[in-house]
Parts: C-alpha cells; sequence; structure tokens
C-alpha cells in the first residue's frame, strides 16, 4: 500500500508540475481558455503603431473591463489596417497581430517578466509592449486608394531589407464593432464579417483564396532558363503565332492573336518585354517542370512563412505532364500565388538575387518607459538567383517599362523595373489583373504587386497594366518621392 501511495503520489507532482511548468503558457494561449481571455481584457493593451501613430490602442472606460480596444489613427483609417490589426473581442476572441503578438500587447510575454515583477512592487497595474510596424503609412494609402472599391490586394517590400512597406487587402472591414463590450454588438459585428460574400476577413496579400498569377510568374520561367546556363537574355526562342501542344488538339496564342517576332523567332528578353506566351509556354517544356519547380521553390513558393502574420504558401502543380507544364509556365494551369510572394519575386531580383525575409514587425518597445524590448534585423531568405542571371532579368524588366506593356508605371527621372500579367481563372469570368514592379532599378527602394480580382472596374476588358499598373506605380512614387 506504501508503494501505491508513493507511486500515486508521484504521478500527482508530476502531472502538476507538468501543468504549472512545461504547458502553462499553452494553456493561457490557448483561445478555448476564457479565464485568461477575461484577465486580459482588464489589463491595459499595448499599442498597434505605424509611424509612431497608434492604429490600435486601449483607452480606459468605467465598465468592468476597464479599457476599450479602439481602431484606426489621425490619418489612418481602421479599415485600411483592419487585414494586419484584426480585432480583440469579448465575443470571437481574436485574430490577425491581435492573436500573434497577443503575449506582447497583453504584457504576459516572458520579455515582459521583469516589468511585471517590477509592478508587484510599485503596485502599478501591467501594461502590454507597443508593437511598431515596418508599414510607411504613404505607401498604405497610395495602395487603399488605388485599389479603391474593387476587390484585391498589394504588398511591397523594401529589397535590401524585407520590411513589409505596404499591405492592403479590400474590401476593407472595421474591427471596432467587435471590440464593443456588447456581447450581442460584437457577436452580430462578427457574424457579418464572417457571413459577408466578399470575404473581407481574407487576407488576400497573404492568403484567403490565392489566385493564379498569369504572366508575371514569366518571371520565374525566364530566371530558370538563365539559371541553367543555357540561356541568355539574347538566346533567340521558338516563338510561333500558334503553338500546338503535344498529346492534345489544344493550343497556344498569344495576347489578341499577335506576333512575337518575325520568322516564329524571339529573343527571351524580347518575349519577356512584350509578354509572349507562345514563345514561354514553349520555353517551360523545354526546362521541364522540375526546373520551373525548382526556381519557384527558391523564391519561396511552397514554403511556409510567417512574418509574423501566417502567410498561405504559394504553389507549383505537381508532376505536370507537357502540356500543362506549358500552361503552369505562363502561371495558368494550377499555379496559385499570394501577391507578398509576388512581391517577393521581384524583390529578389532587384536585390541582385536575394531574397529577403519579409517582416512586418520594426521594434518592441515598453510601452511605459519606451525601452526597446526587441528590433527586427535584416535576414536572408534565400539566394534566388546568381548576380549575373539577376542582372539580366533587371535589364528586361526595365526595357518592359520603356518600350514594352509595362509602359504605365513610367516615372520620369527613374528607371523601373515591371512585368504585368493577366490571368484567366474561371470560364466565362474576367481575368484577374496583375502588376508588380520595382524601382529604382540601380538602387531599389521598393518591389511592388497588385492584383485586382476580375479585371476590377474594367471587367473582362482588363488587362494587368491598365488595370493594376496604374496602382503599383502610385506605390512606387509614395516611397521613392520620400
Amino acid at each position: 500500500m506504501a508503494l501505491v501511495g508513493l507511486v500515486m503520489f508521484a504521478l500527482l507532482f508530476g502531472s502538476t508540475s507538468y501543468v504549472q511548468f512545461f504547458s502553462a503558457k499553452a494553456l493561457n494561449e490557448d483561445p478555448l481558455n476564457s479565464r485568461s481571455f477575461y484577465a486580459e481584457l482588464t489589463r491595459e493593451r499595448g499599442a498597434i503603431l505605424v509611424d509612431g501613430t497608434p492604429i490600435a490602442s486601449s483607452v480606459p472606460t468605467d465598465d468592468a473591463y476597464k479599457f476599450q480596444r479602439t481602431y484606426g489613427g489621425e490619418g489612418l483609417p481602421a479599415e485600411q489596417y483592419a487585414s494586419l490589426t484584426g480585432y480583440f473581442s469579448i465575443a470571437s476572441g481574436s485574430s490577425g497581430l491581435e492573436r500573434t503578438e497577443n503575449g506582447l500587447l497583453s504584457g504576459t510575454d516572458d520579455a515582459l517578466f521583469y516589468d511585471r515583477v517590477r509592478s508587484v512592487f510599485t503596485g502599478e497595474e501591467p501594461m502590454g509592449a507597443a508593437v511598431e510596424l515596418t508599414i510607411d503609412p504613404e505607401a498604405q494609402r497610395a495602395a487603399w486608394e488605388g485599389l479603391g472599391g474593387q476587390r484585391g490586394a498589394v504588398a511591397a517590400l523594401n529589397p535590401k531589407t524585407g520590411e513589409i512597406l505596404a499591405m492592403v487587402s479590400t474590401p476593407g472591414w472595421d474591427p471596432n464593432a467587435l471590440a464593443s463590450h456588447d456581447t450581442e454588438t460584437a457577436q452580430n459585428a462578427y457574424n457579418s464579417l464572417i457571413d459577408d460574400e466578399a470575404n473581407p476577413a481574407f487576407n488576400r496579400a497573404i492568403g484567403g483564396n490565392l489566385y493564379p498569377p498569369g504572366s508575371t510568374f514569366k518571371m520565374i520561367t525566364a530566371a530558370a532558363a538563365l539559371e541553367s546556363g543555357d540561356y541568355t537574355k539574347d538566346s533567340e526562342l521558338d516563338a510561333p503565332d500558334v503553338l500546338s501542344l503535344p498529346q492534345t488538339s489544344a493550343t497556344i496564342r498569344n495576347a489578341g492573336g499577335a506576333s512575337c517576332g518575325g520568322g516564329g523567332k524571339a529573343t527571351l528578353e524580347h518575349s519577356l518585354v512584350v509578354s509572349c506566351n507562345t514563345s514561354f509556354a514553349q520555353l517551360g517544356m523545354d526546362l521541364g517542370a522540375d526546373a520551373l519547380d525548382e526556381q519557384a521553390r527558391k523564391f519561396g513558393f511552397g514554403q511556409d512563412m510567417e512574418i509574423p502574420l501566417r502567410v498561405t504558401p504559394s504553389s507549383f502543380p505537381a508532376d505536370p505532364n507537357p502540356p500543362q507544364t506549358a500552361q503552369s509556365a505562363l502561371g495558368q494551369f494550377e499555379v496559385r500565388a499570394t501577391p507578398l510572394q509576388m512581391a517577393m519575386v521581384a524583390s529578389g531580383i532587384a536585390n541582385d538575387g536575394v531574397v529577403m525575409q519579409p517582416q512586418l514587425i520594426d521594434n518592441v518597445r515598453n510601452s511605459r518607459t519606451l525601452d526597446t524590448i526587441s528590433e527586427s534585423r535584416p535576414h536572408e531568405f534565400s539566394r534566388a538567383l546568381s548576380g549575373d542571371s539577376a542582372e539580366q532579368m533587371q535589364e528586361m524588366m526595365v526595357e518592359q517599362v520603356r518600350s514594352g506593356t509595362g509602359q504605365v508605371a513610367q516615372i520620369p527621372g527613374v528607371d523601373v523595373g515591371a512585368k504585368t500579367g493577366t490571368a484567366q481563372h474561371a470560364e466565362g469570368a474576367a481575368p484577374h489583373a496583375w502588376f508588380t514592379s520595382f524601382a529604382p532599378a540601380d538602387d531599389p527602394e521598393i518591389a511592388v504587386a497588385v492584383v485586382v480580382e476580375n479585371g476590377g472596374n474594367a471587367g473582362s476588358e482588363a488587362s494587368g497594366a491598365r488595370v493594376a499598373g496604374p496602382i503599383a506605380k502610385s506605390v512606387m512614387e509614395a516611397v521613392i518621392g520620400e
């Protein structure tokens, strides 16, 4: 009996210790732990800042919860930033940065341990940390206003550091109603958000239903060709007016039935500049699906990533046959990508072949003392291209803006590189309009990707240059004009 009692005591002691010391953090952070959540409601959460201005903050109230979470700031509408901040709600928990950075914002993170200890002796209420974002408010505003009432998304990066300068998803939504202390009001706001057919709760820049990237994927196909060592930008490609696909009666034509070059031939550079479908489809089959997949992965396709918001991995189809490979080389078939992913592709090309890790948080500070708790530093994500291949890609993309399909992005006195895209995605539906670009080409400060769903206001008449190009240009000008 003594031995049994000793074993039971050891098991009880072990399980209690495990709960208190090893699983305590996970239990506290579990969204189903209502006790922990309600404790957080009575604590002043730290602010989420953009250029020093709060876009999410807590103000004192005289009700049982003590603090009311509010969204938006002076000149920074809540709808512009909702896809980043998310919400903190008594009815539906939290989302966005309010969820991923909850430990810091609520003051429960280990980084704030000494501040909590100090509060015990001073009698002050613990406070959450302030989280400063990398967002450039002028670039964010340009992206928001450019999209207007159209559904779509914009992602912009600093190619040298990976800092996210803009991230907009439309339609936007207002988190303030979800933060109400009236449970019925908060629940109704949540239900309306989730039931909305436009899916505003999706952050289209990094998730939701991913998009076929269309001809913007030709950047990856061209990069794979250069990296193979068998091609340069001056290499001649087969460029028929109509390309018959093997194993099928299907054919591929160029936009509007145009020709790419004389005599059924065109250089790689000319093919990219005029966005030739037939030459790139044949090039994709010549390179093979494995080479395209490998190159896409170097840019980030198929990779799990957190910025710290979770990014849905972009995808290249598994084991496509030759005609499917031809379609995939054009960013069609089952290729799917986020705007952030395509901004990473343009960013890697602009940064001499090196893709930097995207990051949304610039620094974290103690809300009371303003001391820096942590600060983000540039981190290399991958080397996607050799320096020589990247230089040739830069020259081709700059030429597309000078004389090709990307001329809409021309900025006086600045060399801009770009790639347009018009992506078919459903029979009878207007195409998605894409545009991805970087500037200045010789010393890049920004790389941006824009997608406008179903052609936006232009509908079936949409093209990437016509619909998405002006938006990308305005975002680039907002950054390089500062």
